[in-house]
């Protein structure tokens, strides 16, 4: 439609604002500023002792201030909370972890602007933001401009803007700002990862990612605690509000932001909003607050994003509806396709093509692989011992000491310190947290929108041209 006649007919729909919203976040944000550095294959100088900060020791916090203080390389030197009794909490764990090495650590609590007066006297290196989703932005810039690397929890951010502002803060200081995306160092997204590395999958075509997992039960923590924060999100946006889980392996196994291609359009629709609001009726008084919201946000939410060449990916999210758990974790390819929960593989195939010890457990006796049938038992195993990723190999023991989602967390925060003190570029790059993040506010505009198609603004201004695939490191 022409410009008018679209304006005149969002405008109809009640969604005029959005259309504007939509127009401007899809734009440039112009040429790099004097002086900042691209953060694509950024090295940091090494640092032969990180010290750490953490930054929200409630739930997810609890991961990592058991898993960096006993990371060699380490001091954590600060412990941030709004409450004290967590913040007491972290430091026992910590002090537990080693004693000697941690003992000058230091607790910020109280106040939400804590945080500053702990940057300012402790001078981190390193620090973690755990914190809700609308303190991410502010706490990461704030810690890049005391001179600090971060770690963000998901999302990176909530809006466009924060994520330009994350950007430019982080290409002006010359620091690392990483989204903590634990999803992406399971062994089966590792698995895949050395898989599409290695051509098995054949070329890329399509991928679908999700985070399907119930969690109305956060409903019932009302005042202090995750849903707390989280239900006045999931009332009054509507779209995919936690899309990283799923996105951020398919991202990387396409190599998108990274060389091959890129983030291109997003089209979203959401699904009546009724379960929770259901759950609020049922287990709240008539009176409570959680009944007195306008829930607006569906409770599934699903987008089709269309790369720079044409490739696409489906990503959904649901922690309403009565369902199995699952992010899906599907990539297909010309040659085969990878799936997750439970994790599978088909492959098409003929004898002297694939490594014949591999090749003998997929087809038996016959001269093709049987790619209408997924994997089973032995097949899995085979594809396991052929092409996981040397990481996991290397880390698997440790990771199941350590836990942490199977492992997956404390490969993560291992890597993050291994990168700081070696002087290696972090595994995901701001720019990758930034696209991963923006698939929300991006799938709002569309579904207030009606599904129209909405376009990723360029974070990287145009050099994810040049930027290294994510490498399979040992």
């Amino acid at each position: 439609m022409e410009t008018k006649n679209r304006r005149n007919f969002l405008k109809m729909m009640g969604v005029a604002g959005a259309a504007l919203s939509s127009t401007s976040i899809a734009s440039a944000q112009g040429n790099r500023p004097s002086g900042s550095k691209y953060m694509g294959d950024f090295v940091a100088p090494k640092l032969d002792k990180v010290k750490v900060a953490i930054i929200g020791c409630g739930a997810r916090g609890g991961t990592h201030y058991a898993h960096l203080p006993a990371i060699e390389g380490t001091e954590i030197v600060a412990l941030c909370d709004l409450y004290q009794d967590l913040a007491e909490r972290a430091k026992k764990k910590v002090l537990a972890a080693d004693a000697e090495r941690h003992k000058n650590v230091k607790l910020y609590t109280g106040d939400k602007h804590a945080y500053k007066k702990m940057l300012a006297e402790t001078k981190p290196d390193l620090v973690y933001v755990v914190t809700p989703w609308e303190w991410h932005a502010p706490m990461a810039i704030d810690s890049m401009n005391a001179g600090a690397h971060v770690c963000v929890e998901v999302p990176l951010c909530v809006t466009v803007k924060e994520a330009w502002d994350i950007i430019d803060v982080s290409e002006k200081t010359g620091k690392h700002c990483m989204m903590l995306e634990n999803v992406n160092y399971g062994r089966d997204e590792l698995l895949y990862l050395n898989m599409c590395r290695q051509g098995i999958f054949g070329e890329l075509l399509h991928g679908e990612a999700a985070y399907i997992h119930e969690l109305r039960g956060q409903m019932n923590q009302v005042e202090r605690g995750t849903g707390s924060w989280r239900t006045p999100h999931y009332a009054n946006r509507n779209g995919n509000l936690y899309p990283t889980h799923g996105l951020g392996p398919v991202a990387q196994y396409m190599n998108l932001s990274r060389g091959d291609d890129n983030f291109g359009r997003i089209s979203s629709f959401s699904s009546p909003a009724l379960g929770r609001k259901l759950a609020a009726q049922k287990n709240f008084p008539a009176d409570h607050k959680w009944n007195k919201l306008d829930w607006k946000g569906g409770d599934l939410s699903t987008s089709i994003i269309k790369t720079v060449l044409g490739r696409t990916l489906m990503v959904q999210w649901d922690e309403t509806s009565p369902r199995p758990y699952s992010r899906h974790n599907l990539i297909q390819g010309t040659k085969g396709c990878g799936a997750g929960f439970p994790t599978r593989v088909a492959l098409d195939y003929e004898k002297g093509d694939l490594p014949e010890d591999v090749f003998k457990v997929m087809a038996g006796n016959k001269k093709h692989t049987n790619y209408h049938r997924w994997t089973q038992g032995d097949q899995l195993q085979a594809l396991y011992e052929a092409w996981d990723h040397p990481l996991y190999k290397r880390m698997a023991a440790d990771a199941k000491r350590m836990g942490g989602h199977g492992g997956m967390d404390f490969i993560m925060n291992f890597r993050v310190i291994e990168c700081l003190r070696k002087g290696e570029p972090l595994d995901q790059n701001v720019y990758e947290g930034a696209y991963w993040s923006a698939v929300g506010p991006l799938s709002e505009a569309s579904v207030a929108q009606d599904g129209t198609s909405v376009a990723f603004p360029d974070f990287t201004r145009g050099n994810w041209k040049k930027t290294k695939p994510l490498p399979i490191v040992s």
